[in-house]
């Protein structure tokens, strides 16, 4: 019946107790559990305890947070929110003799962040057995001992609780003694044996008895303990403490051999009776691997390592016994106090890293937890950052810090940042603590191309190869990776109405600009290109620059001669009167090349003459002089084959024959007299018709040169004055470049003065103008404006002896009249042009005075 009272005594306790930790709630959530359940066993799920979504647990990476020094036990299923058992608690190895035994957590949760506080409460099982400190213990007792004397037990030591520990205790029976069960203020049993039949030594010496120790779970276990009784004889006085219970402070980390503390015990009797040995009788394990007590002096030493992060108070029970085995107890309470030996401890809970460059500031990168194992102020800590980072700390919520940032960050000034914490207690002295965080700063695309130059200048000789390189442009991007990566491309644009691309391609890796065909440097000289610098990030960046490209000149172009003009089916002759003096400008040859700067420099030489000494050219001008006197022993005819040479590596030429005819009278040279034989009797009958017709084309004629000098009066007025005409058909593009670099500066023109000779027309060069020349395809053209001044005739070689007849029979009007109508009537093209400026123009039925080479009135 006993049994079966204590069965039901200790279930209602254990009830009693699980329902008030459910009703007690020390966190967010309290879970009571027994000790040494299996690995894996669900105490329950916290995500609905909560009242938190179970799916956003492995989303916001929910963990359990608990103190470094401590272990962790169990675990949280982010999948299903089942709290589960991931080590076996072992509750007498966690709390000791502790009645409430609790693990604390906390449960963290990001984004946001969030923390719970758990609390697990470790209920007691009976997993251990009552166990005694010795295996036999030995009484030396008077046989003079009394009825009724008590003789202390050992006390059975349970690491259990409760109703787990001992709760009483059963003797075999024997003839002498009874026992006797007490309860300790802390709610321990003891045991004493009782005298209940004197002893007699001389009947029995020894007496053996069995102690029996149960405690109360279920099922009970028990634990036995063997006495030996020897009688001796009487000893009637026990040893007495100086107090029945000692409190002590030990400073954590004190050296072994330190004395805790001294107990001392008195025995009034003496001799061997009054002699005490001390020992300490009943001690936890820990705290039994910790102190010691010498049996003579009852100094109680260190004999382990004290921390108080792993413990902080120990009790322990002391026995005090004379030479007859009477004996005492008193208790030792060892309070253990805090010394600031820990210094904190920095986690990195959370890090986001790399981070991208255009993050704002306040922008939290990392979560810092803080832990200090020790207590009161040596467990306050202030953490900072020592170095001039754009970060910084900001307290959060209980020992955690958000790592933010201060600034705008730039990838391209700074790239990696080695980040040092350092984290200080407020102990004495104080410890810090310190851990350096690498952040790599990613790469945004927020630099566009910058090109090396602000312009680029190419120069590439004409005629050259197609694909050949011209230059190269670069292009930096201090991003990163394809931020960074230069495309080069060509803006779309036109050269002289042609896409550039028909002219140059670019290397879209390299920049090397390329040539896509040969240049012509009389086509153009230069020309502007735009390149563009794109990188390949999203949305890409781009800049722009300017090429300017400028065509050097090659010497590719032979002079061309201007005038004479080419021989082809007409022959041009200059006259050279035959009085000319040494140094008489006689004719000009003008030509111009292609090429510009010294490939465009010429030079004139003669390499072919009818008569070596008879007249030489300018090497740079082009005049044609008569080098000595004109004598009557010159040939009439003179050829010269002119050389134009230019100055280009190698140089080119060109030759060209001008015609000289030494007279002073057309009808000397012997063809034209021919011509003029052949011809008598046709004249007659022209001669006859123009006769019949002048009256009529007289009046005509007046009244067209009115006529078209009233419409000309507003035009501005047309100079063709000299005998040497350039026509402008003859004139390529690009060389009348006055001020630039054709090689034409000026045009020339010469005055001509007809004489009045029966049958010839002398010529006198006598200076040059810069005026425009007139077209050689004009046969005849008057400006009325000049119709006073002069007239610019144009007179056909091959009919000259015809007109020369008419200038002594009609005079000069008739004559041109008449010579308007052998143009309209002629027999075949008129071969060269001879341009005559006649100063001065009377009517006048006289001859015309060869002396003086003016009109006579």
């Amino acid at each position: 019946m006993e049994q079966w009272g204590l069965f039901f005594t200790g279930l209602m306790f254990h009830l009693a107790f699980f329902l008030l930790l459910l009703c007690t709630s020390y966190g967010d959530v309290t879970y009571s559990v027994p000790e040494e359940m299996k690995l894996g066993s669900v105490i329950g799920n916290i995500a609905k305890d909560l009242g938190l979504d179970t799916k956003r647990l492995l989303y916001r990476n929910a963990r359990l947070d608990v103190d470094s020094s401590s272990k962790r036990y169990c675990e949280i299923n982010r999948n299903t929110g089942d709290l589960f058992i991931s080590e076996i608690i072992d509750r007498e190895q966690l709390c000791g003799r502790k009645i409430s035994c609790t693990l604390k957590y906390e449960m963290v949760l990001e984004n946001p962040l969030e923390l719970h506080n758990i609390i697990l409460q470790i209920q007691d099982i009976n997993d251990n057995v009552p166990q005694f400190s010795e295996e036999i213990v030995k009484f030396e007792i008077s046989e003079s001992a009394v009825k009724g004397t008590r003789y202390l037990l050992s006390e059975a030591h349970d690491a259990d609780i409760g109703l787990n520990a001992v709760q009483k205790y059963s003797l075999e029976t024997n003839d002498h003694f009874v026992l006797g069960v007490h309860t300790n203020p802390d709610g321990g049993k003891y045991s004493e044996l009782v005298l209940e039949k004197e002893l007699d030594r001389e009947r029995k010496q020894d007496v053996t008895l069995l102690l029996t120790a149960v405690d109360g779970g279920t099922p009970q276990r028990s634990g036995t303990v063997v006495i030996h009784v020897t009688v001796l004889d009487a000893n009637d006085n026990r040893p007495v403490f100086s107090q029945n219970v000692y409190k002590v402070s030990l400073p954590e980390n004190c050296p072994l051999g330190t004395i805790v503390s001294k107990v001392t015990a008195v025995d009034a009797d003496e001799g061997p009776n009054g002699d005490v040995t001390y020992e300490i009788s009943r001690i936890g394990n820990k705290a039994g691997k910790l102190f010691s007590i010498n049996e003579t002096t009852g100094e109680i030493k260190v004999i382990g390592p004290i921390d108080f992060e792993e413990e902080s108070y120990y009790e322990m029970s002391v026995q005090a016994k004379d030479g007859l085995g009477l004996a005492s107890n008193c208790k030792v309470i060892i309070e253990i106090t805090d010394v600031n030996d820990n210094a904190p401890m920095l986690f990195i809970k959370s890090l986001s890293n790399p981070i991208p460059e255009n993050v704002l500031p306040g922008t939290e990168v990392g979560i810092i937890n803080i832990q200090d194992d020790d207590s009161e102020r040596n467990r306050q800590v202030c953490c900072s950052i020592q170095q001039n980072v754009p970060f910084k700390l900001h307290p959060s919520i209980k020992n955690y810090y958000s790592l933010v940032t201060t600034s705008e960050l730039d990838r391209e000034i700074i790239s990696d940042y080695n980040i040092t914490i350092t984290a200080t207690d407020e102990g004495s002295p104080p410890l810090s603590s310190s851990k350096t965080i690498h952040l790599s700063v990613s790469d945004v695309n927020d630099n566009p191309p910058v090109f090396e130059e602000q312009s680029y200048s190419a120069y590439v000789t004409e005629n050259n190869k197609p694909g050949s390189s011209m230059c190269s442009v670069t292009a930096r991007d201090p991003d990163w990776r394809q931020n960074g990566t230069v495309v080069y491309s060509l803006l779309p644009s036109e050269v002289n109405g042609v896409p550039v691309s028909s002219f140059l391609s670019i290397n879209g890796d390299t920049g090397v600009i390329h040539a896509v065909r040969a240049f012509d440097y009389e086509q153009f000289r230069s020309f502007k290109v735009h390149v563009v610098a794109r990188d390949n990030g999203s949305p890409p960046l781009s800049s722009n620059v300017t090429v300017s490209v400028f065509i050097t000149d090659e010497n590719d172009n032979s002079p061309q001669i201007l005038y004479p003009a080419p021989a082809g089916n007409s022959l041009m002759t200059e006259m050279v009167p035959k009085a000319a003096l040494a140094g008489s400008l006689v004719s000009k040859v003008i030509a111009v090349d292609a090429d510009s700067g010294q490939n465009a420099w010429l030079s004139y030489q003669i390499v072919k003459s009818t008569d070596l000494g008879l007249f030489t050219i300018g090497l740079h001008s082009g005049e044609i002089r008569a080098q000595r006197d004109i004598t009557e022993s010159d040939s009439m005819k003179q050829n010269l084959v002119i050389s134009v040479k230019d100055n280009g590596q190698p140089s080119l030429s060109t030759t060209c024959d001008v015609y000289l005819l030494i007279s002073d009278n057309l009808a000397e040279v012997p063809e034209l007299k021919d011509i003029s034989h052949e011809d008598s009797s046709k004249l007659t009958s022209y001669l006859i018709i123009a006769l019949v017709s002048v009256s009529t084309f007289f009046l005509t004629f007046i009244i067209l040169i009115l006529a078209v000098k009233f419409c000309h009066m507003t035009k501005p007025r047309m100079l063709f004055d000299g005998a040497v005409a350039i026509p402008s058909a003859y004139f390529p593009p690009n060389y009348a470049d006055v001020d630039g670099t054709g090689t034409l500066r000026s045009s020339y023109n010469y005055d001509a003065y007809l004489t009045t000779g029966s049958r010839t027309s002398d010529f006198k060069f006598v200076r040059s103008y810069n005026d425009g020349t007139m077209p050689s395809d004009h046969s005849l053209k008057r400006n009325p404006d000049q119709l006073l001044e002069g007239s610019i005739l144009t007179l056909n070689t091959s009919g000259e002896s015809k007109e020369v007849r008419l200038q002594h029979k009609l005079g000069f009007l008739r004559q041109s009249v008449i010579i308007f109508v052998l143009h309209l009537v002629g027999s075949g093209p008129i071969p060269n042009y001879i341009y005559i400026e006649v100063h001065k123009l009377h009517f006048c039925t006289g001859s015309l005075d060869s002396g003086n080479n003016h009109f006579n009135e």
